[in-house]
């Protein structure tokens, strides 16, 4: 799966966990590994521009998504796999995120991770426009987070372990060699 991000915010934020996390809910709601995807960081102004355009809304706001290609569902089963599908673009504005970070009381971080995944459901064709939408995108994007996040701490949880493992090697070594009875030593 492709997945380009660019930044052009001017806000530093760490951009491989919110490739990841887009990854992981593509993954999960069964995208083809071929889809290719973009997400863009804006400023406020670039936003409330597409926010006007596009939705007709005043002002900025925090995450639009522009589907590009249908995904191909109702294809034979026995027809030839298709090259790769534009799935879309994300858009996030992290200024604008930030008060809402701050209101929800995480970190800015954490709420891009969340608009991202609600940018990919919305491109999967998600809306949250009617109680029962929205009951089903917020679960579901509320469930696809807190797997990633899960996972995310696994996997952190995993590599601490191997250095663990590789310092308690490195130390062993050390004291063997010392006393002799490294892996160089003459028997």
């Amino acid at each position: 799966m492709s997945i380009e991000i660019a930044n052009e915010s001017g806000v530093d934020v760490d951009e491989a966990p919110i490739v990841d996390v887009a990854r992981y809910s593509l993954d999960r709601m069964g995208v083809s590994p071929l889809a290719e995807l973009s997400i863009l960081l804006v400023e406020l102004e670039p936003m409330a521009e597409l926010h006007e355009r596009w939705l007709e809304e005043p002002g900025p706001t925090d995450v639009m998504s522009f589907p590009m290609d249908e995904l191909d569902t109702a294809k034979r089963p026995d027809a030839p796999p298709s090259g790769p599908s534009l799935l879309g673009d994300i858009v996030l504005c992290p200024a604008f995120a930030r008060d809402q970070a701050v209101t929800a009381g995480h970190t800015l971080d954490d709420e891009l991770h969340l608009l991202t995944v609600h940018g990919v459901l919305h491109l999967l064709g998600y809306d949250h426009a009617e109680p029962d939408e929205e009951a089903e995108m917020f679960g579901l994007q509320g469930e696809l987070l807190g797997e990633w996040r899960a996972e995310v701490a696994e996997r952190a949880r995993a590599e601490r372990d191997r250095l663990t493992r590789e310092r308690q090697r490195a130390a062993d070594a050390k004291l063997l060699g010392t006393v002799g009875l490294d892996e160089q030593s003459p028997s």
